[in-house]
């Protein structure tokens, strides 16, 4: 089932369209007020930022276990459009840095269906573009593209299905946190899995971003 939801921070308004597993992926627009001096684009974190600031559009998508891959029975999946389009890979890593998400790194996705259950994580497209399949083989394909930012919450499944030759990755973890690959769900992994809570900062917004709100505790 599809549901609209509408969530308000103290300056910009979202509107979410949810899709679980195949469904239409859901699409949010939101009128933030603008600071020539700060924007979401630009290479500064947003924690130190007022109210004015930009918001990439938001997609949210949530997978339910499929008996392979656990997802993550609490947090939706989160694709910025565009959020850190004009920026390179080193520009993308300080980016996340600076809002907290480290142990970063530069490379590609793999191209079987993964998950970490230790960590949520980050990917910036930095360069080129692909289709990435989220939630395991019943789960969804989506286009990434460059400037693209996809936040998986732990235990979200993630395969490459193609890319450009240029396709690069930032990845980042919240806290600088160590990660697992994980290929099939056990008891202890989806126990790992749970006790993983929201983190601090959004990746691209710092502490005035769409993640905070759109994972609820």
């Amino acid at each position: 089932m599809i549901k609209f939801l509408r969530i308000a921070w103290m300056a910009p308004l979202v509107f979410a369209l949810s899709a679980c597993g195949d469904l239409s992926e859901g699409v949010s627009s939101h009128p933030a007020s603008a600071d020539s001096n700060h924007q979401g684009s630009s290479g500064q974190s947003n924690s130190d930022s007022s109210s004015d600031q930009y918001f990439a559009y938001v997609t949210t998508l949530n997978f339910k276990d499929d008996g392979t891959i656990p997802n993550n029975p609490k947090y939706p999946v989160l694709l910025y459009h565009g959020a850190v389009k004009g920026l390179d890979a080193e520009q993308i890593i300080k980016k996340f840095e600076q809002n907290n998400w480290g142990n970063n790194w530069v490379d590609g996705i793999f191209d079987f269906h993964h998950f970490h259950s230790t960590s949520h994580e980050v990917l910036g497209i930095a360069a080129g573009h692909g289709e990435v399949q989220l939630g395991g083989p019943k789960g969804k394909i989506v286009k990434v593209t460059a400037g693209d930012v996809v936040v998986l919450p732990a235990g979200t499944g993630h395969k490459r299905i193609s890319a450009s030759r240029d396709f690069s990755v930032v990845g980042g973890y919240p806290d600088g946190r160590s990660y697992d690959t994980q290929t099939k769900e056990t008891p202890q992994l989806k126990k790992n899995i749970s006790k993983i809570g929201k983190p601090s900062e959004d990746p691209v917004y710092g502490n005035k971003g769409p993640l905070l709100d759109l994972w609820k505790n």
